[in-house]
């Protein structure tokens, strides 16, 4: 799910206690950054602000998060050489949604949160598996291995 212009989420919304995968393909990702990382916070709680340095991957820089029960998810990012893409000084910022409780059913048949969670997740990697498989078949990976060559 892209929120901001190259900014995408693994999931389409942020709940409480999910591990959310942030994957960043802004200016330091198109002028090939040697190292990025990820500034973040809840609460605008910039006191207690923490640091992460991304993964670089063919779709941008990529790092995980396990949010917890806040109201809102902040982040920025820097580079290497303390280069800021802070969306203009107003930080990028995300609210955290309180989790559906109609998705969880209390009678004999009790599901947990967790587990929908977790399988949510599953669901959403077994769709991207699937996507790369068509684009190996269809020969779209051959032709971005052949121009990564010439």
């Amino acid at each position: 799910m892209e929120l901001f212009k190259n900014i995408f989420f693994n999931t389409d919304k942020l709940t409480p206690y999910i591990t959310v995968k942030i994957t960043y393909a802004g200016k330091f990702f198109e002028n090939k950054s040697k190292d990025v990382f990820l500034h973040f916070c809840f609460n605008n709680d910039w006191d207690n602000a923490k640091d992460i340095k991304m993964e670089k991957s063919e779709l941008g820089y990529q790092a995980e998060i396990e949010l917890n029960n806040e109201k809102s998810f902040n982040i920025c990012f820097f580079n290497e050489k303390n280069e800021w893409d802070n969306n203009d000084s107003m930080n990028y910022n995300f609210p955290i949604e309180e989790a559906e409780l109609s998705l969880v059913s209390l009678d004999d048949n009790w599901v947990s949160t967790q587990f929908l969670s977790r399988f949510y997740l599953w669901k959403k990697k077994f769709k991207v598996r699937v996507y790369r498989i068509i684009r190996f078949i269809t020969g779209n990976y051959k032709r971005k291995v052949n121009e990564e060559k010439g």
